[in-house]
């Protein structure tokens, strides 16, 4: 009997050898994770080095610089970026010196600058911190019916200014209503915003913003100081555009910018969109008259010489035929009424009075455009009209 038996008690625990290295440490810490049905991870921890790395460089990736759209990048900060409108810079400047602001008016084509001279004013007036709090900025695209200016722009104009700027800097005591596009709005949205801008003139300015300032009722127009957004000239433009070009290392010459300007006519933000457009398409290549064309929806020269041959020919088959392949090729008609204008008018092989008349028929035609005749017709009709009166000398 030199064998011992193991004991088959169930309240005495049986001795066990040790369990073999391999299952040890990790191993054990492994074992018990998988009996649990939790997963684990086998990856060594991080030292204080690397983890220190690790989390510099999420951060730094998450503050990587998203891209914009170069209107908005390259949109004045201060009053003094913006360009060519020397009457409304003068006086936001007095303004920014502690002289009281009036109520403001901007009327002007579109892409002069109106919206951006009152926000870099805002933002100088106010600091970072209490722009959100002291500038209220409704565009066309939000509901801006005789509702919205009863509730939303009352109740924002009756809340009590408080608060000053981080810097040290003063700040004025009052806040700012942004009306963008104010032409679009009702009548009698602008007839109820009367009685709110004498109300709350204590603490509150407004600025309206618009393309057509006759589109205004005269009670407001009376309660602002008007300003009028002249179109930029050639010259300030050119600078603008060879700037972003420069900033941004596109490729372009001066004869492409010139022709860019001229594609736009006056409109900035038209030309720096255009600019980052044919940039993208170009991927790095010299940007051309031809991309720009293409990217402008401008019709070629070439295809304004045809019609023109086509209408002097006295064919109208060649007529109708060259209208469809405009069409066809997806030119936009109030586009050809606009170029067609400017070669009639430029013309010196026509008489004051055939001028006259087929200017008279691109007024139609364009009026025609505006409310939903069809295009085909509407082209047929005008170079018809072109036609009788270059072929009634012949």
């Amino acid at each position: 009997m030199g064998l011992l038996r193991p004991s088959m008690d169930r309240g005495v625990p049986e001795a066990r050898a040790p369990l073999p290295n391999r299952l040890s440490g990790q191993g054990e810490v492994t074992m018990q994770a998988f009996l649990k049905g939790t997963s684990i991870s086998t990856k060594p921890p991080l030292t204080k080095d690397r983890g220190v790395a690790a989390i510099a460089g999420s951060s730094g990736e998450n503050k990587k610089a998203k891209p914009v759209p170069w209107v908005e990048k390259y949109r004045p900060k201060c009053v003094d970026e913006v360009a060519f409108q020397e009457e409304v810079v003068a006086v936001l400047k007095k303004s920014l010196e502690g002289a009281d602001l009036p109520n403001l008016l901007f009327y002007g084509p579109p892409g002069t600058g109106k919206t951006s001279t009152i926000l870099a004013a805002a933002r100088e007036l106010f600091g970072p911190e209490l722009f959100r709090l002291r500038v209220l900025e409704l565009n066309a695209s939000d509901e801006r019916g005789i509702q919205v200016v009863r509730e939303k722009v009352k109740n924002f104009a009756q809340l009590t200014v408080s608060g000053s700027r981080s810097d040290g800097k003063p700040c004025p005591p009052f806040k700012i209503v942004i009306l963008d596009e104010a032409d679009s709005m009702t009548s009698a949205a602008q007839a109820a915003l009367r009685r709110t801008m004498e109300k709350e003139s204590k603490t509150t300015r407004f600025c309206l913003i618009c393309n057509y300032v006759s589109r205004i009722i005269e009670p407001l127009t009376s309660r602002c100081s008007k300003f009028r957004f002249k179109p930029l000239s050639d010259k300030i433009q050119q600078q603008r555009l060879l700037d972003i070009a420069g900033k941004e290392h596109v490729k372009i010459s001066n004869e492409g910018v010139s022709y860019l300007v001229k594609v736009s006519e006056g409109d900035l933000r038209k030309a720096i969109t255009f600019l980052q457009s044919a940039t993208r398409l170009t991927g790095g290549k010299e940007i051309t008259e031809k991309v720009i064309t293409d990217i402008a929806g401008v019709i070629p020269a070439e295809t304004i010489d045809g019609i023109f041959a086509a209408c002097q020919s006295g064919s109208f088959d060649k007529l109708e035929a060259v209208v469809k392949d405009l069409i066809d090729e997806g030119h936009a008609a109030t586009q050809l009424v606009n170029q067609l204008h400017d070669v009639i008018v430029e013309n010196d092989n026509l008489s004051d009075k055939q001028k006259s008349i087929i200017t008279e028929k691109l007024a139609e035609v364009d009026k025609c455009l505006a409310d939903g005749a069809d295009e085909h017709l509407q082209l047929i009709s005008l170079c018809a009209t072109v036609m009788q009166q270059l072929t009634q000398n012949c």
